[in-house]
């Protein structure tokens, strides 16, 4: 399996045996700063610098930051973040707004040798001409405007002179392409707005298609990777990078694999967006987005993300990934790393009657039972413990192994009790369980009566020195597996994706510090999210199990 290469890996290595340079392979990951990263852009970003890491080529990051209107700097710093976060550094930082200038001459350059004109028709005139997959489309009236012409209109554009849609610069290709792009795509528009890098200095924007392809000959890249939907593009992408003033026999190759798609997610900014501007999330990093800050903030390991996209793998064909297995390297990452705790959210009072009356003592519990090095903590231990409402009954059957009326059942870190009988209110509610201790039964005592076996084990916290904790309880924010055939989301929302709950805890827990993580006992994976003078706040993670799996 060592030897295992994926396709894109193959086309390198095809590409080294004739004749390509080692040393000038070069990759690079192209984000827009037009929002947040998610796990979708993962799985890109895991493949470039990966190959950086297995050829020791450079991987540049690279912001295709040509449209002012829905790009800003405060994006361009989160995708910054998100890359470190996910253990990856990169070649250099490029943005595609710093070719601005080389872009515009050759533009001109485009101009002069008829490969492309100022056509001064409406966008609406300009798509009806466009024809469609079956029919050709029909020349622009503009398209043998003379070169000087576009020339002079080009530089006035560039000058500030002419309105918002009054002109555009388009390629001059074929209108009867069997591909739709080539037929004489847009390469500039005009637009008053300000650039989060360039501010007022340019009034003309160029397209993606035109800008993307020559921002990686400058920057020298080898293989553009980019994935299935931007297929149809390459024919323009090699198109525009012939048509360059210079020579180059190594130009960039673009080559596509399948985006990731995961059950349960959406993946288009568009409906993230929307998500946000409707306040069904309260923002990007919300714990129940798929973006990265949404899952650093729900406690997810960058290992784990990274484990997911590669078991996810590359390939030339679209699937769809069950969330569940990301959940599962969630897990797989927490489980070695989280001390255990002990959280009660549901309490009710436990009263050990033959245990001394305001006597504490300390009990020493495992932080990891995964990893000795984590070392122990010390709990205090007391007459008045609170334990899980959902470990007492007053009557069960043998299949429940919690504490019941005339049975034992183990503390966990601490002694065997007997349920000896229970109090209820008016209501006949249970409010208080009444039980006996074996003093003798302490656990790591290694006394014979601590070697005991019991069927049911619990947790608990002592009542005086317990904590409270505030709880955000996050489940899945879709409740259809694939959200994305919903062009109205609301229909598939899960309204209770987000539960707020207060627990107590033991006093260990109010010493966390924000963005520490922790395993609640029998209930899951949880991460502080805040921690203000003792008043702690925990963002679930995941559970303990798939409890999505039928």
């Amino acid at each position: 399996m060592s030897n295992y290469k994926n396709f894109i890996e193959q086309i390198i290595e095809e590409d080294l045996n004739s004749g390509f340079k080692r040393n000038e392979l070069c990759f690079r990951f192209p984000p827009e700063p037009n929002g947040y990263l998610h796990i979708g852009h993962v799985k890109a970003i895991a493949l470039n610098f990966e190959l950086g890491k297995k050829y020791n080529a450079p991987v540049n990051l690279r912001f295709d930051d040509t449209n002012p209107v829905k790009e800003n700097s405060h994006f361009v710093e989160e995708i910054k973040n998100n890359i470190k976060w996910l253990g990856y550094k990169w070649s250099k930082v490029c943005y595609a707004s710093d070719y601005f200038g080389q872009l515009y001459e050759w533009a001109q350059y485009l101009i002069l040798n008829d490969k492309a004109f100022v056509d001064s028709q409406t966008s609406e005139q300009i798509a009806l001409q466009k024809g469609t997959p079956t029919t050709p489309g029909v020349n622009s009236p503009y398209r043998n405007r003379p070169r000087e012409e576009s020339i002079r209109l080009f530089t006035e554009m560039r000058e500030g002179k002419h309105k918002e849609g009054s002109h555009v610069l388009r390629a001059k290709i074929k209108m009867s392409a069997q591909n739709m792009l080539m037929r004489d795509p847009v390469m500039y528009r005009i637009l008053f707005k300000d650039h989060h890098r360039t501010g007022s200095s340019w009034c003309i924007y160029p397209m993606y298609d035109w800008a993307h392809g020559e921002s990686d000959f400058i920057e020298k890249i080898s293989h553009s990777l980019c994935t299935l939907e931007f297929k149809p593009h390459r024919d323009l992408y090699e198109w525009f990078l012939q048509q360059l003033p210079k020579e180059n026999k190594n130009l960039p190759k673009q080559r596509e694999f399948a985006r990731l798609n995961m059950t349960y997610t959406i993946m288009s900014k568009r409906k993230l967006f929307h998500l946000i501007d409707k306040k069904i999330v309260s923002s990007w990093d919300d714990p129940r987005m798929p973006t990265i800050s949404g899952m650093i903030k729900r406690g997810y390991p960058p290992k784990a993300l990274i484990n997911f996209v590669k078991k996810a793998g590359i390939a030339k064909r679209e699937n769809t990934i069950d969330a569940s297995l990301l959940e599962f390297y969630v897990r797989e990452e927490l489980n070695k790393i989280c001390p255990r705790v002990m959280v009660v959210t549901n309490e009710i009072k436990l009263v050990i009657t033959n245990y001394p009356e305001g006597k504490q003592e300390k009990v020493e519990a495992i932080n990891n039972p995964e990893d000795e090095s984590q070392g122990t903590r010390e709990m205090v231990f007391s007459k008045y413990l609170y334990i899980e409402r959902e470990d007492f009954r007053e009557t069960a059957n043998r299949k429940f192994f919690r504490l019941t009326i005339g049975k034992e059942a183990r503390l966990k870190n601490a002694y065997i009790i007997k349920g000896e009988k229970c109090i209820k209110n008016k209501n006949g509610e249970v409010i208080e369980v009444h039980c006996t201790y074996d003093p003798k039964s302490k656990s790591g005592s290694n006394s014979e009566e601590s070697k005991r076996k019991v069927k049911g084990t619990i947790h608990w916290v002592d009542i005086k020195s317990s904590t409270n904790v505030t709880i955000n309880e996050y489940e899945r924010l879709f409740l259809n597996e694939k959200p994305e055939e919903y062009e109205d989301l609301i229909k598939c929302i899960n309204t209770t994706s987000k539960k707020r709950i207060v627990g107590k805890s033991e006093k260990y827990v109010s010493s966390l510090k924000k963005g520490q993580k922790v395993q609640f006992q029998r209930k899951g994976y949880y991460i502080v999210d805040d921690n203000n003078n003792g008043n702690i706040t925990f963002n679930k993670t995941v559970s303990l199990r798939d409890g999505w799996r039928k």
